[in-house]
């Protein structure tokens, strides 16, 4: 296997600009350290030696492209990730959320969809799934098709099982799935009420009004600017008293749109937006 030593910020750039051109995808927001990393191990893996390989092979090898985007868009997750953040949600927010005659909730970044699969599990404990649309999107399509089919290594379900309890779980958790071999497929019921769709948080709109997103460890891989630009983004996705959940090292703290939240869960960084 080639060795590869380094990509300078202008062979950076070329890649980030001929990405974009061919493909649509912009990752010049990005940041820039984790992109670089992200991109430097993915030539490692491949075997390519310099920044004008990999553009070639990028743009030449469409099956390489989307391997490549499903490994830079970084792709960490787990049911019940922080228990603290869904025992925050049981007990003050989805109380609230009963008030609504409909729920509208937006997973942002859903990943392979462990973390709305979580929140699913909540709804229907609540007894209001039946009345919710959860709206679970990612930049990846590879990502949501794994989403869509609800099916998780069985060796993983030992952890989300303590997770489940430590975040106030009282139910068995193998009642929301079935295993079979070595995979766990969650209940069709959980999954009935889920519409994952393909969006872009870089450039793509508002698309529906929410009672609640949930966008965790996401923005941390975002530079400054587009973390402003998609915490506006939210800001007009959410309904007037609508809730924002971000990740543990996440903030609205030195962002352009702070004033438009208040902050409601300190240590698991739930956000209001004001009327």
């Amino acid at each position: 296997m080639s060795t590869v030593h380094t990509i300078t910020p202008d062979e950076l750039d070329e890649l980030i600009k001929a990405i974009r051109r061919h493909y649509g995808y912009d990752f010049s927001d990005y940041s820039r350290a984790s992109f670089q990393r992200q991109v430097l191990r993915c030539m490692t893996k491949a075997g390519i030696p310099t920044n004008a390989d990999m553009v070639e092979k990028l743009l030449q090898d469409k099956p390489f492209f989307d391997w490549f985007l499903e490994s830079v868009t970084v792709n960490v997750t787990e049911m019940f990730r922080d228990p603290g953040f869904y025992s925050d949600l049981r007990t003050n927010i989805i109380p609230v959320l009963a008030s609504y005659p409909i729920i509208k909730i937006w997973h942002a970044g859903c990943s392979t969809g462990e973390e709305v699969y979580s929140m699913a599990i909540l709804l229907q404990e609540a007894g209001l799934l039946n009345r919710t649309r959860l709206y679970a999107t990612d930049i990846n399509p590879a990502n949501l098709d794994k989403a869509r089919q609800g099916i998780i290594p069985l060796q993983a379900m030992k952890e989300y099982t303590a997770n489940y309890m430590q975040a106030g779980g009282t139910n068995q958790f193998s009642a929301y799935y079935t295993a079979r071999y070595n995979h766990a497929i969650i209940h069709k019921e959980l999954r009935q009420n889920i519409i994952f769709l393909q969006h872009n948080l870089v450039t793509d709109q508002v698309f529906n009004e929410f009672h609640l997103i949930c966008c965790r460890n996401v923005l941390i891989y975002f530079n400054r600017d587009l973390q402003n630009r998609v915490f506006r983004l939210f800001a007009d996705s959410l309904a007037p008293l609508g809730y924002l959940a971000l990740g543990l090292k996440e903030s609205l703290l030195m962002t352009d749109v702070r004033s438009a939240f208040e902050m409601v869960g300190p240590k698991t960084k739930l956000y209001r937006r004001k009327t």
